[in-house]
């Protein structure tokens, strides 16, 4: 017994046609038999596109004329009629599933027929499942996200004395979603952390809509609905005072000598962060620029991507000169941060610890000067994004030099004119 099903969306003024095609059926596989003497009863399922088929176990096992007389026969005796239905469910159920997806997949085909009933409506499912998905694709940063983000969900539902792997899409609404925001406010969290432990969850709603696992209908987000919290982002860029006095500074330790160059090489380097530093191989210096993917919009952008060029000036090649590595194979690393040999796990817990390194001791050169000690190394990429405005470069050349995709983000970089920049425009006013 065989079901062929050919699912086409036709949009008329388009004239756009969509074809999916895959086949279930039931099938003896008599390649060997078991110890019982039997041959065990499979689902098979084939995929057209691409050109692939897949068997799957299912409890069954039966003598090749069991078969014939309880799945081939068109009359089966009552005896095996019991047998047949219980077939004919799993059948059913391999249907309905690849029905509802909207691209046939193994994968996901093979995830929803066999997990336990229930699961695809439970959160606690989807975030194993894109916590897994993550680390595999050596996204670990946004693993961790997701994990700390279901971790506060948890104690919030633990906290309400209910049990957090039975909380489902249906349980969160607008309420639900308001509660979970006081709960973190009065925890200590603030306005960013909220955001930040909302938007993963916010993520995996449109995750089960996409996959059909539940209706738009029940979607709590948006507007008239619940609308994740967000902060004004605070400026974070140093003036250009700051700038001089911090780069005119005696370090009093060798760490805080390193911390302040690797700061100043990101400042005059685009403002490249500290994982794309680490990233950088010999073959992505070319004379007098370095050309680099962001590791970030690799995995966000992957429709168009764009190199980023840095052009390299005096400050930044002697302090390549000084910090790069004497081997400059174009496969090896620039700088001593990571290694060839650390897996992705390795060398997430490397860049994390030389970024904090860097700031651990760069607050304390900075605190002794009378600069901002929270300064971090982020801040180097908004004060070369701040200094390059003032300087008179557009948004839009910022924009490009920081690889960003929309130009708001570029706009929340920068920190506005300096009151001199302000005063001057205003004497010029009556300049005819």
């Amino acid at each position: 017994m065989q079901i062929m099903y050919f699912c086409m969306q036709i949009i008329c003024n388009n004239y756009l046609i969509v074809k999916r095609e895959y086949s279930i059926s039931i099938y003896l596989d008599t390649r060997r038999p078991k110890s019982n003497g039997k041959y065990p009863v499979k689902l098979r399922v084939f995929s057209s596109n691409p050109r692939k088929q897949k068997l799957f176990p299912t409890v069954f096992d039966l003598t090749k004329k069991e078969f014939d007389s309880i799945w081939l026969s068109t009359k089966p005796r009552n005896k095996n009629k019991k047998i047949r239905m219980q077939i004919q469910a799993i059948e059913t159920k391999a249907n309905e599933i690849a029905d509802k997806l909207n691209i046939f997949s193994f994968e996901q085909f093979e995830r929803k027929m066999f997990r336990e009933k229930g699961e695809g409506t439970k959160i606690s499912y989807h975030y194993h499942q894109l916590i897994e998905h993550y680390r595999k694709n050596n996204r670990l940063g946004t693993a961790d996200s997701y994990k700390y983000s279901e971790k506060a969900i948890s104690e919030f539902v633990e906290n309400k004395n209910k049990k957090y792997n039975k909380l489902s899409f249906f349980d969160i609404d607008k309420n639900w979603l308001n509660e979970f925001e006081n709960y973190l406010k009065i925890t200590g969290r603030s306005i960013t952390t909220v955001g930040i432990f909302l938007r993963p969850l916010r993520a995996i709603f449109n995750k089960a809509i996409a996959e059909n696992e539940i209706e738009q209908e029940i979607y709590p987000f948006g507007k008239r609905k619940y609308q994740i919290p967000s902060s004004r982002a605070s400026k974070k860029a140093l003036t250009r005072e700051q700038l001089k006095i911090l780069f005119n500074s005696t370090p009093s330790t060798p760490e805080q000598e390193k911390a302040k160059a690797f700061w100043f090489f990101s400042f005059n380097s685009n403002g490249i962060n500290i994982k794309d530093i680490a990233l950088l191989k010999f073959k992505n210096i070319d004379g007098e620029t370095i050309k680099f993917y962001r590791a970030k919009t690799l995995f966000t952008s992957k429709s168009d991507l764009k190199p980023i060029t840095i052009y390299l000036n005096d400050y930044a090649k002697s302090f390549i000169e000084k910090y790069s590595n004497k081997n400059t194979h174009p496969e090896n690393y620039v700088f001593d941060i990571i290694s060839e040999t650390m897996n992705a796990e390795e060398q997430r817990l490397k860049i994390k610890g030389f970024t904090r390194f860097i700031n651990q001791h760069l607050k304390k050169l900075c605190k002794s000067i009378g600069l901002p000690n929270e300064i971090s190394t982020y801040w180097a990429r908004h004060s070369f994004a701040t200094t390059s405005i003032r300087k008179g470069a557009t948004m839009e050349l910022i924009q490009e030099s920081l690889g960003h995709k929309n130009i708001k983000t570029t706009q929340s970089y920068f920190n506005g004119f300096e009151d001199e920049t302000k005063k001057e425009l205003a004497k010029q006013l009556m300049d005819f």
